[in-house]
């Protein structure tokens, strides 16, 4: 099922009863910015804490001399003796350790797929619009824990890069960012492997990030083990896969469907068809969060239907527990 076809405004603005919710096609920075308030209690994963707290939330992987130095302050039980400042020490009296950047802050990049296959929807929004509110929401958990938060938005034959920024901004240039890139006038043909996306995100990525990869994973591909592995060397990698519940299982009868162009008839009311379309779902769904997996990346699944708010709640609360 590597294309599937848009429906109509209606269908999907008929689920819409909450505020600021949108129609469920044309996606707003007016729903993305209403996330805000509601994720403050979430939590992103992280490899390791910092050992003091006022060294900021992370310890970087990173070691060595390509780290930014921010400042000098009291040297804390547990801080690395490696990174002393010897000459405020001798200056002062007083032990005195080096912070640097990667112990204040993390970047978080949000990987965002905008292929074709992610703008269908069969209930209440389109995949799309459901990938623009988790990657939202990851925005506002970031900066609200004090991390830089950009974006690498990729389409088949174009991608944009948003360097990670911290604060209200950070968050505001990845709202405008996913409203201008999942607008469905934009929307291109064909489709990407998803390996030469990863491939790009591997040499714009900090060592030492976090990397959610939103997409449905139709365009996997066998390249994408080999840049996740290197991608997963020096980062923390989180999979979240967008799906339609009419991607799971189809309901019985037949339906016209159309691409814009071409239109048919989809006749699902032969048993048969259905458990082959229901045993091949599965096995996509199951075959992307294996190569996540394989790799020791954390894995998130959203539906149209789910809240974002609270499918990260759920499935990130695991990733934190097992970080701990």
């Amino acid at each position: 099922m590597a294309r599937t076809p848009p429906i109509s405004r209606g269908a999907v603005g008929a689920g819409a009863s909450r505020e600021h919710d949108g129609d469920g096609i044309e996606l707003t920075a007016a729903e993305l910015i209403a996330l805000r308030p509601r994720c403050n209690a979430l939590m992103l994963p992280m490899h390791r804490p910092a050992a003091s707290a006022l060294a900021g939330a992370y310890r970087s992987r990173f070691r060595g001399r390509g780290v930014d130095f921010v400042e000098s302050r009291n040297y804390q039980p547990g801080d690395d003796i490696r990174n002393m400042d010897w000459r405020v020490t001798a200056r002062t009296g007083r032990a005195h350790t080096k912070v640097f950047q990667e112990e204040r802050e993390r970047p978080v990049l949000v990987v965002v797929d905008a292929s074709p296959s992610l703008f269908f929807g069969t209930r209440r929004r389109l995949k799309s619009v459901a990938a623009g509110h988790l990657a939202a929401a990851i925005a506002w958990t970031a900066v609200k824990r004090g991390d830089r938060v950009g974006a690498f938005l990729f389409a088949p034959g174009e991608h944009l890069e948003l360097r990670p920024a911290g604060g209200r901004r950070g968050a505001m240039r990845v709202v405008q960012g996913l409203v201008d890139w999942l607008s469905p006038e934009r929307r291109s043909g064909g489709q990407e492997p998803l390996g030469v996306a990863l491939q790009r995100v591997r040499h714009a990525v900090r060592p030492g990030s976090l990397v959610l990869v939103v997409s449905d994973f139709y365009s996997l591909d066998d390249d994408c083990e080999r840049h996740l592995s290197r991608l997963r060397q020096h980062n923390d990698v989180v999979g979240c896969q967008v799906l339609d519940p009419a991607e799971e299982a189809l309901p019985a009868g037949r339906y016209p469907i159309t691409d814009g162009e071409q239109a048919s008839l989809l006749d699902t009311a032969r048993e048969g068809g259905r458990q082959r379309f229901e045993s091949m779902s599965l096995h996509h769904a199951n075959d992307a969060r294996r190569v996540f997996q394989r790799h020791q990346c954390g894995w998130v699944t959203m539906r149209t239907v789910d809240d974002p708010v609270e499918v990260l709640g759920r499935d990130l609360r695991m990733l934190v527990g097992r970080a701990a």
